[in-house]
């Protein structure tokens, strides 16, 4: 698999481009996966009749059995995924100027994987909408399947990566607005730390529960900073932690508090964990600094169940 730390150190400019090398090396290593097989491209293929467009000729497949093959693709769109990506301030943390493919902070992570979900879409010729929200439902973009619908997208991504937030949110409150979009039976991918302004659990979970109308499956993918945000793994000097959403600040040493925070989070995803089963929502926590493949392997879990 592309180790994409060392490939692309540099900062993110073309995100176009990063998704597509993190698909690659994605399909690269799933020969040694249980996905071996998986078509990921196109539906399946067929002999080459003479006259035809050489256009989808797959040149691997002659030059392994010297017999020309094409790409037969799928007529109709075969699903509808609808990515979600919760842009409040939490989800900018860490916060850092560093763009760089192994800097990202939550929201860069979901940008990039949202991208890469993209692209897997593309070749696989589904359809893809896109809901930002923060205090405010900043962009709605409904599911489509052409190429100027999904660059537009990942240009809206692109913008995402580089910008900064302030807000405050409460997800329920926009959840609701999205599920009130969507009519047509969609795979439903959500990118959020989970961090709420105010103590809303109930009234998360039924937003959940209304996206799963009309028989949409929904995936959850609890974006988090293992080391600092779940470890809490600080050095032991003072230090001011400050709420970046509420503004709340506290003056502590790390340690001291530390094995009853690492409790209290673990008891935190446990219950999280939990509710979602009971919701039979698929929950999947990602850790920002393990990259893209459980995002993408997800996705090829939750395809296979949907269709």
């Amino acid at each position: 698999m592309i180790d994409l730390n060392n490939s692309l150190s540099s900062e993110i400019k073309n995100l176009d481009l990063l998704a597509k090398q993190v698909v690659e090396g994605f399909i690269t290593g799933m020969h040694k996966s249980p996905f071996h097989g998986f078509s990921v491209e196109f539906s399946e293929h067929k002999l080459y009749n003479k006259g035809e467009s050489t256009r989808h000729i797959d040149w691997k497949l002659f030059a392994k059995t010297e017999k020309l093959y094409t790409k037969k693709y799928e007529e109709e769109t075969n699903l509808r995924c609808h990515i979600i990506i919760d842009n409040s301030a939490s989800m900018h943390y860490p916060i850092s100027n560093n763009r760089q493919i192994d800097k990202l902070n939550k929201i860069g992570f979901s940008s990039v994987a949202a991208a890469s979900l993209i692209e897997i879409l593309k070749r696989q010729r589904d359809a893809v909408g896109l809901s930002i929200y923060s205090d405010s439902y900043e962009f709605y973009a409904p599911e489509k399947g052409s190429e100027r619908h999904r660059k537009m997208i990942v240009h809206q991504l692109e913008k995402l990566i580089q910008s900064s937030s302030s807000a405050t949110t409460d997800t329920f409150e926009y959840l609701h607005e999205i599920a009130e979009k969507m009519h047509r039976r969609s795979l439903i991918f959500l990118f959020t730390d989970m961090f709420q302004t105010t103590k809303s659990e109930d009234q998360l979970f039924e937003a959940l529960r209304h996206l799963k109308h009309n028989k949409h499956e929904v995936v959850l993918f609890h974006t988090y900073d293992k080391e600092l945000e779940f470890h809490f793994n600080f050095d032991n000097t003072p230090k001011k932690f400050v709420d970046v959403e509420t503004g709340e600040e506290i003056n502590l040493y790390a340690e001291n508090i530390k094995e009853k925070y690492t409790e209290l989070t673990e008891a935190f995803f446990k219950n999280l964990k939990n509710k979602c089963l009971q919701y039979k929502i698929d929950y999947v926590p990602v850790n920002i600094h393990d990259g893209y493949h459980q995002v993408l392997s997800t996705y090829l879990i939750s395809r296979r169940n949907f269709l």
